[in-house]
């Protein structure tokens, strides 16, 4: 029977067998036997069974002596938990195979080295054990992997030290912190014929976001060289974010591309006793990403493939780890390991818990930045570890609510890890050692800061915050935030449709479960802050101006990228696919620019291109830019930038908008300049809408009507413009209310126009959130649409309903909006 026997090749094994060979290989053994067909390479391997380990124990007689070790330490107590796992790993180690197995591992290996036509394979020895996908607790990465083992001798010890991994520090502690019984779970090991990534490339990728649980998405995460530098958080990898449903369709569907710190890999060793060792990348491997789009999108199909066989096969939506290598001796992808992904398939959905600050000036206290783990925030005092090797860790005093604060965490520091508030790291990137455990127990972690070890000092108070986007925020002292729970199953329904406002792409894929009708707004302005960080024809013309602290600013910056035009379009698209594909097939109308010049000015290389203006906000801005010769340039990248997104990477669900546009002429004018840049209203479906803010845009709305697919309003430009003042003065802030009769009068003009002309009318403000007669005033005017932040959708919700409900007790009738649901039904086919 299979059960009893010590080798097996991995073919021949498959997801019945995980009490037999363990998590790893049996899902290794299932896709040789049934997605190799379907063109998805595996290496191949052997596997010595759980069988084997277990016959080693009992020949060795270990159990007892173990048993009795574990049961007389107080595994709370950091240096006796230390001591005993010492203790117990050396006496696996030192154990001695039958001769029997010893002769089976031995012939298997041989065979392996004839299948490839080598003399003494190169291979991987991983370790898998029969509890890592078990669905109340994640045992994955607990044990060892060795890589680059060579001969029989060699191989028979990585065996061993598998065995002994079993029982590394944290292991003990997970167990008995789960109440599991050591010897009820077993060891197996698969011996793999090494991919040459050493000489390419290597890394992890997820189905599905690995911080919101978002499904639509595959995260790959890479660098240079053998794998483990990224699991260890020794580099920050290159990350790539492919969308599922656009790729499914042929669309190259890469809607984010971030160049990772790579400044060093794990290559094989030149000696017989350093298998592998670690060495500095070059400048070009620095400057440039690991692996080509078409490897990218390569894996994410193999990723989704083998997500939708184990989904099949489960009877459940099944989210995948996958580990990918690219062999540099002859340029082929392989999978080399794929397990259940065991957070976010356990998280329920249906509860939003919403984190939010309430200190308005936390900024001013701001220390450092790094990438955000999960979305929580948390307070503690600063406790730095800085190790010199896994034995000092014990010795540090560290309380229950410290923030750890280190380079780069040991796999062993999970008990103290358990004890934090929060983790910060120098060090690592979303799939590092830290960032996966902080996950596993829901502790907010920030990432790659760089040099957090130094700016934060012993015992300071500080606040960590993973609510505010992709980056991770550290402030001073303890910032007040408040916690906010919300069902989604107890929200009303309303007939007037619901959208988002969305700012950053980064936080798109956290609100694509809210129960929305779509992006009402999302603005460019961010994304160009954010992503590109310089003023857009200053990155043009930067060579021309002899700024050369500007120049090399923007070198910096552009780095792995054909060149700056190609830098802005790639990095503009990616932020607007982003927020795109998390509502997809919803309607997303995104904004052109609308930076005023002083907003502008201040941006890298700003001051070259801007003019001073009395009044900014009623001055350069919006549509008069597009057309103008001295930023026609920059809003042609633009124009490339949406046209990609439609395009190549296939959301047409995205609408374009034009805000501030004071004429019928304008508005001709930015249409003959998008068509330059190829982007026609109504090819492929592309709408157009005119953001309403000003006067003319009501007063001539008959006119504009003709020339665009629908109407925005801006309530607060129209507030502004109607009522004659300066929304950013003080002086006049106490007249400034869009529930004024004269607003209401302009909202109102608009809205029977568009009914007659049968052009669809939105709004997106806050004004619908924050004032409940202001929302009834919308919803019996018929809005087709009202787009509020996410901070006020659940607010809004309910406040919709209620007047929906009043005007219904009222009226005697439904509520019936312009637009009901802005029909984007030709943009998603």
């Amino acid at each position: 029977m299979k059960a009893d026997k010590f080798i097996l090749n991995l073919n021949q094994v498959g997801i019945n067998d995980i009490e037999i060979v363990g998590g790893k290989n049996a899902s290794l053994g299932e896709m040789l036997q049934n997605l190799t067909n379907l063109g998805i390479r595996i290496p191949g391997g052997y596997v010595i069974t759980v069988a084997a380990y277990k016959a080693f124990i009992n020949y060795n007689m270990l159990e007892e002596q173990i048993k009795s070790i574990i049961q007389s330490t107080d595994l709370n107590n950091l240096d006796a938990l230390r001591l005993c796992g010492q203790k117990v790993r050396r006496m696996v180690a030192a154990g001695v195979f039958p001769k029997n197995i010893t002769e089976d591992i031995a012939k298997a290996y041989t065979e392996l080295s004839l299948s490839y036509k080598q003399d003494n394979v190169d291979v991987a020895v991983r370790s898998s054990a029969t509890a890592e996908d078990l669905p109340d607790a994640s045992f994955a990465g607990q044990q060892e992997t060795y890589l680059n083992i060579s001969g029989v001798d060699a191989l028979l010890e990585a065996v061993r030290n598998c065995f002994a991994s079993l029982f590394t520090d944290r292991a003990i502690s997970y167990r008995e912190s789960f109440k599991y019984d050591h010897f009820d779970i077993g060891l197996s090991v698969c011996v793999q014929k090494m991919v040459r990534s050493d000489l390419a490339a290597s890394g992890v990728a997820f189905s599905l976001c690995t911080e919101s649980g978002f499904k639509d998405a595959v995260i790959i995460n890479g660098s240079y060289g053998l794998g483990e530098l990224i699991v260890q958080g020794s580099v920050s990898p290159d990350e790539f974010i492919v969308f599922k449903p656009t790729l499914k369709k042929g669309f190259d569907s890469i809607i984010e591309r971030k160049l990772g710190v790579k400044d060093k890999m794990m290559v094989y060793g030149s000696t017989i006793t350093e298998r592998v060792k670690i060495v500095d990348t070059d400048k070009k491997q620095l400057d440039s990403f690991c692996i080509s789009d078409e490897q990218v999108l390569q894996l994410a199909r193999w990723v989704v493939m083998i997500e939708s066989y184990y989904t099949g096969i489960k009877g459940y939506w099944c989210p995948m780890d996958v580990e990918w290598a690219v062999d540099g001796a002859t340029g082929e992808l392989f999978i080399v390991q794929a397990r259940p992904e065991t957070i976010h398939s356990r998280k329920e959905y249906n509860t939003v818990v919403e984190y939010s600050i309430n200190d308005a000036k936390r900024h001013d206290k701001l220390i450092l930045k790094g990438i955000a783990v999960g979305d929580k925030i948390a307070t503690g005092k600063v406790n730095i570890l800085v190790a010199q090797g896994k034995d000092d860790i014990s010795h540090i005093d560290f309380k229950k609510g410290d923030v750890l604060v280190t380079d780069m965490t040991d796999p062993d520091w999970e008990p103290i890890m358990k004890q934090a508030s929060a983790i910060i790291t120098n060090k690592g990137g979303r799939t590092c050692h830290a960032a996966i455990v902080a996950r596993e127990l829901g502790v907010p972690a920030i990432v790659g800061c760089g040099n957090a070890t130094e700016m934060l000092k012993q015992g300071r108070l500080i606040t960590a915050s993973c609510a505010e986007g992709d980056a991770g925020l550290i402030y001073e002292g303890e910032i007040a935030f408040k916690q906010t729970v919300y069902k989604l199953d107890e929200l009303p329904a309303t007939d007037t449709p619901l959208m988002l406002n969305v700012a950053s792409p980064a936080m798109a894929f956290n609100f694509s479960h809210f129960p929305q009708a779509g992006v009402g707004l999302a603005r460019e302005e961010f994304i160009i802050n954010n992503y590109i960080k310089v003023h857009p024809m200053a990155l043009l013309k930067h060579k021309e101006l002899g700024d050369t602290e500007l120049t090399t600013y923007i070198n910096h910056l552009t780095r792995g990228f054909k060149d700056e035009e190609d830098f802005f379009v790639e990095k503009l698209a990616c932020g607007v696919s982003k927020i795109a594909a998390a509502f997809y097939p919803n309607q997303v109308i995104v904004r052109f620019s609308d930076f005023k010049s002083n907003e502008y000015f201040n941006m890298p290389g700003g001051k070259y291109f801007e003019p001073t203006e009395e009044n900014p906000m009623i001055g350069w801005r919006g549509a008069s830019r597009y057309y103008s010769p001295e930023y026609k340039e920059a809003f042609g990248m633009e124009c490339k930038a949406i046209k990609l997104v439609r395009g190549k990477l296939g959301l047409k669900n995205v609408t374009v908008m034009i805000p501030f546009c004071r004429t019928v002429k304008e508005l001709l004018q930015v249409y003959e300049v998008m068509n330059e840049y190829g982007l026609k209203r109504g090819e492929d479906g592309l709408q157009v809408f005119l953001m309403a803010e000003l006067p003319s845009n009501v007063i001539m709305a008959e006119q504009f009507a003709k020339h665009i697919d629908g109407f925005s309003i801006g309530s607060n430009d129209l507030t502004q413009l109607v009522l004659g003042l300066d929304r950013d003065s003080s002086l006049v802030a106490h007249i400034y209310d869009e529930r004024n009769e004269a607003v209401k009068g302009m909202i109102t003009m608009l809205l029977n126009t568009a009914k007659r002309e049968g052009v669809k009318v939105g709004i997106c403000g806050q004004g619908p959130s924050d004032f409940p007669d202001f929302a009834q005033f919308l919803v019996e005017q018929g809005i087709g649409s009202i787009s509020v932040t996410p901070d006020s959708f659940f607010k809004t919700v309910h406040a919709i309903h209620k007047v929906e409900e009043e005007i219904k007790d009222t009226k005697g009738a439904t509520v019936v909006p312009l637009t009901k649901h802005l029909d984007t039904l030709p943009l998603a086919q």
